[in-house]
Order: structure tokens, then sequence, then C-alpha cells
């Protein structure tokens, strides 16, 4: 019978096509400031760090690459009892795994978790008592989250609320890590940790808005390192689209010196000029991972939720140069408007409501409120369409 017996074609011979993953360049040794064309931001003296000196210290989000690089350095400077906590299982496991090949001096408890869990993060106050929390956990893809914008709500909102309010019952100081992003948001992912600004600083903590991290997992020089090794073309959205970038390691700086500014209740920034055309930065990279080779650059178009160009803060809101032990941070404190207690208190209870019923519109609603120059993006506003018209935008 047919198809029983060995095959005598040709073409069973013939083997099918092994599929091999492109070798990644080491992102992480470029030489970012030859692209940044600026000198790396100054680096705390060692006296800045005296406040922060065998302190036990709660890290959310340790396993992603701001989380643990500022673990990792915590545990040479310091070394403090830290407490790194983190959802997802395998990035805790390599922590871990990061941790022991260091051979650092500090204590380093794992947690496997998410701030939303109550009884978790009452737990950890209890028993470890944390002096300072770096909040660093988020929904942090904007495109993804355009598609998913209750899952940010959740996450980046309500999750944060669940651990500032514990951290202030138990005296400890949350330091937050969020965005540039948030500032005329057109994003759920700006609006939502926007809203976790208000959050931390209506409890006395301390946010910090950042730009992209250069040579950072999954981000865009991940994805443009990616299309190199492959021979291209790199994709960048628009021709004009600009962001401002740090190193990884000025990251991990700006971080500490804002966990050593202690004045309750302040937004800080770090001091970066004009910031950089994306276009500029594949250009670079391609010349500097592919040299002598031509890597064609594709231009696609924003997608939703995303600008042209960010700004770490709105025009008119006035920016201050802060001092730590007589030293010149590169960091300004923003006087940014906040949200009466009220104010807060009632549009978190209205968007709690509508996303216990995942009541998208009305989210939207609650959201825009809360937040009352954020533009929401095509993708969020055609899924409240398609969900009904629950309440009007």
């Amino acid at each position: 019978m047919e198809g029983t017996g060995p095959c005598k074609s040709d073409r069973c011979h013939q083997a099918a096509p092994i599929y091999t993953s492109p070798v990644i360049p080491p992102v992480e040794e470029l030489n970012w400031y030859r692209f940044l064309a600026r000198p790396r931001l100054p680096s705390p003296p060692p006296e800045v760090f005296d406040a922060l000196y065998r302190q036990p210290i709660l890290i959310t989000g340790a396993g992603g690459m701001v989380g643990s690089a500022l673990a990792l350095r915590l545990a040479v400077l310091t070394p403090p009892k830290l407490l790194l906590m983190e959802a997802a299982e395998s990035s805790l496991y390599k922590l871990k795994q990061e941790w022991a090949e260091a051979r650092v001096a500090g204590v380093m408890t794992p947690i496997l978790g998410n701030t939303a869990n109550l009884p978790l993060v009452e737990h950890i106050f209890e028993a470890h008592a944390p002096r300072i929390v770096f909040h660093s956990a988020a929904f942090k893809y904007v495109s993804l989250l355009e598609e998913h914008p209750l899952a940010a709500i959740a996450n980046n909102i309500f999750a944060t609320e669940t651990l500032a309010r514990a951290a202030a019952a138990h005296g400890a100081r949350v330091v937050l890590l969020s965005t540039d992003k948030v500032v005329a948001p057109t994003s759920v992912m700006g609006a939502t940790k926007r809203v976790a600004e208000q959050i931390v600083l209506a409890f006395g903590g301390t946010v910090v808005r950042l730009g992209n991290v250069l040579g950072a997992r999954d981000s865009v020089t991940d994805i443009f390192a990616r299309q190199i090794a492959l021979g291209g073309p790199v994709t960048v959205t628009d021709p004009a689209a600009r962001r401002f970038f740090l190193t990884l390691d000025e990251t991990v700086n700006t971080l500490l010196a804002a966990a050593a500014f202690e004045e309750p209740s302040t937004l800080l920034a770090p001091t970066l000029p004009a910031p950089h055309y994306i276009a500029d930065l594949a250009h670079f990279m391609a010349q500097e991972l592919a040299p002598g080779r031509e890597i064609a650059i594709d231009f696609t178009q924003l997608r939703s939720g995303e600008k042209d160009s960010e700004r770490m803060w709105t025009a008119g809101q006035a920016a201050q140069f802060i001092k730590l032990q007589n030293w010149d941070a590169p960091l300004v404190a923003v006087q940014a408007p906040l949200l009466t207690a009220e104010q807060l208190g009632v549009g978190l209870a209205h968007l709690r409501a509508a996303l216990d019923v995942r009541n998208l519109a009305g989210a939207l609603v609650s959201l825009r409120q809360l937040v009352p120059d954020y533009t929401p993006g095509q993708a969020v506003l055609e899924l409240s369409r398609q969900q009904g018209p629950q309440a009007s935008l």
C-alpha cells in the first residue's frame, strides 16, 4: 500500500530548512556616549549613600533590567538587606543566579509576587520593615497596553496604590520609577503612570521621571540589534520621532540620588539636553554593529499612543536644581500641580468601579478626569466603541 514503506522519491531526502536565530550583538558594550554626544552624568559622591546604608530596602520589579542593576549596585555600595520582589518567576530565578555569580555581600531575600497582593505586601512590611521602596514594577509597553488598557489601569494604578498605602502606614518611603510619557500623555501607559505619580506623591513619596534606557532588555536598542543582526531593515516609526535617553548606569545613579533626597512629595527629573532622534540611534547602531555593511532604515508610522517627541515637564512648570550633601546633583525638582486628596480619592473610586465591571468607556472617563490632558489613542477609543455606549467620552 502506498505511503507505508520507505519513501523512494528524491524529495524525501531534501532536508527541511532549519531556522537558526541570529547572533545578537552585545549592545551593553557599545559606547553610548558617542551617540549621546554628551559627557556622562556625574555620579553621586559616597556620602550621598549614607542615608541608604544598611537600611532594609524593597525593590519591586527587581527582575527587570533597571531593578536588577539597582539591586546589584546597592549590594556593592552599602550592603543592606535587600528584598527583591518580582512577579515573573523566570526573571526572579535569573536574578538569583546573577546575585550568586556576583558574590556580593548584601543579604538578598527573593519574593515571588505582585504588589497588587495586599496580604503579601502587608506581610513584607511587617516581617522585614523596609524603609525605602523602589517601585520599578509596571506595565510599560505602549503599543501593547493600548490593546489592554484595563490591565494597565489595574497594574500601574491600583497595584501602586496598594503598595504606597502600605508603605505609608509602616513609615516607609516609596521612590517611583516614572516616565517622560506622563507629560500630556497620548497613551494609556503614560496616563496610568501619571496617576501612579499622583498616588505616590499623595503618600509623601518621591517620583523620578526617566527617559528611555539605552541597552535595556526588550527596549528599542534590543529591537534594533536584532534587526541589524538579520541584515535589516531597521524600522523607525517616524523621521521626526525623538526621545530622551539615559544609560543604565546613569539611570541607577539617578534613582540612588533620588532616594537620598528625603524631601517628601517631590517630583524629580534628570537634567538632560534636547531629546535625540530615534533615526540617529538606528544609524549609530548600524554603524557600530555592522561596520561596512549597508543597513536600510524603513519608516513605518506612529502607532496608537505614540508621540513624535516627549517632555520631562510641561511649559510653565518651574524646575529647580537640588543639592545633596553639598553635591550639585544632575536632578531638578519639578513643581507639578497635585490633585487634592478628595479629587484623587473620588477619581480612584470611580475608576475602580469601572474596572471591576470591565467598563472600558467608564474607565476612560474616570482616567481623563484624573489626567485632564490625556488624549486617548485611536486603538483605545476603538476598543471602547466596540464595547458599547456605557459612558460618553
